[in-house]
């Protein structure tokens, strides 16, 4: 569960700045290449949406154009069709293509990765025919969890969507900004499929295949994933868990070979978390069994839940929608974030589906400080699941709300 609201007013100032800049820009002759035009202009895109991701982020009193019911709503019994429902979903107000997972290299060591595409729809420019309005922003999080740093070593990006330079492809996975990019390879009959990321910063690189082994595995009601007592507040949902994983990562300037096991989130929606909510705590865990476990908790101002769900698949068996009475967590020992001060309860007991479960995380200190994007900071980090003191499953736990409530989401 994961949600950006970005919200942007323009003044008068910036309007005519843009509108300089435009003028500039069209006036280049035609020998100019033109690449450089678009690259130009999309500066332009990539101002609004700083001021779009960095402003409400941090609180500066932008004021708001566009609300849930400018987008188009999540409705219960919308069926989800594949591969058409893994492309983008433009006319709701954000989605998401979050993957999260665990690597192995060649000598037995052990990592988390994150990468994450998000697309908003800002509001802005909808009654604009230009393709170089600013309608959709394209964000990016990415970071691997290593123990040998001790802490996330991550990157963020942030775009206008704008062909070639960034965007969400309609109809089939397919994110990127820049040389960063998720797509979805395969045949229109669902087979032979395989998911590819390719990302590139200073610090590291991830090259990576993710094969399924199924189909989509929808949650909620057949996709239809209800977040508080209030069924406005939802979203579509389906999740890509025991994604194979192989190919090569760098980090601390070696070239490593890797496997391992992810899982996918994939999510849209126009309303998600209500005013009287807090944030959310979600766990994605691939089963040793082969099978996985789904489920989170929102959170109202009091630390209470405010509702709580989740699928559970164990091994071939069919999943099961777990509802709030078989969703219950309690968190246990706390860390604090040296940077910002917040606390997270980095180990936890879980009461599913009448089993008492224990996650413990990889490391403490698994917090992104994702301000200079979606601007919030949330602790996103590799954990392993035990029943009775064993091992039962590996996956990722996301939590949002500790370090302040995000109140652009």
């Amino acid at each position: 569960m994961r949600l950006i609201r970005l919200e942007v007013v323009l003044n008068r100032s910036m309007r005519d700045s843009i509108g300089m800049l435009m003028s500039a820009v069209f006036a280049l002759p035609r020998r100019r290449i033109r690449s450089a035009r678009i690259a130009l202009i999309s500066r332009i895109g990539l101002v609004i949406g700083l001021v779009i991701g960095l402003g409400v982020g941090l609180g500066v009193g932008l004021s708001a154009p566009s609300a849930a019911g400018d987008f188009a709503p999540v409705v219960e019994g919308r069926p989800l069709v594949f591969p058409e429902d893994t492309g983008a979903h433009p006319a709701f107000r954000t989605e998401w293509w979050y993957i999260t997972g665990w690597l192995t290299d060649e000598a037995g060591k052990e990592r988390g990765f994150q990468v994450t595409f998000f697309r908003v729809g800002t509001g802005i420019g909808t009654d604009n025919p230009s393709r170089f309005a600013p309608r959709q922003l394209i964000l990016a999080h990415v970071a691997i969890a290593d123990p040998a740093t001790g802490h996330l070593i991550h990157a963020e990006r942030i775009e206008r969507a704008l062909e070639p330079l960034a965007g969400a492809a309609v109809g089939r996975t397919r994110a990127w900004i820049g040389d960063w990019e998720l797509t979805l390879q395969g045949e229109d009959d669902n087979t032979d499929e395989v998911y590819r990321t390719r990302i590139g910063t200073d610090a590291f690189t991830l090259d990576l295949s993710l094969t399924p082994n199924g189909p989509p595995l929808l949650n909620g009601r057949n996709g239809f994933s209800q977040k508080t007592p209030d069924p406005s507040n939802a979203s579509h949902y389906y999740s890509r868990p025991q994604l194979a994983v192989g190919g090569r990562i760098r980090v601390a300037d070696a070239d490593l070979t890797v496997t391992g096991h992810a899982w996918l989130d994939h999510e849209w929606s126009s309303q998600i978390m209500p005013e009287q909510a807090q944030g959310w705590d979600w766990i994605g865990i691939n089963l040793n069994d082969g099978g996985s476990l789904m489920a989170f908790r929102m959170r109202g101002r009091d630390g209470s839940a405010l509702w709580s769900a989740g699928t559970l698949r164990q091994g071939n068996e069919p999943a099961r929608i777990l509802g709030p009475e078989q969703v219950q967590v309690q968190p246990q020992r706390q860390w604090q974030s040296p940077r910002t001060g917040a606390g997270y309860p980095v180990e936890w007991t879980l009461q599913i589906d009448g089993r008492t479960l224990q996650l413990r995380a990889l490391m403490d200190d698994q917090e992104l400080d994702g301000r200079r994007s979606t601007g919030i900071v949330y602790w996103e980090g590799a954990v392993k699941l035990l029943e009775a003191g064993q091992e039962i499953g590996r996956g990722y736990l996301e939590m949002t709300g500790y370090w302040a409530r995000p109140d652009n989401l």
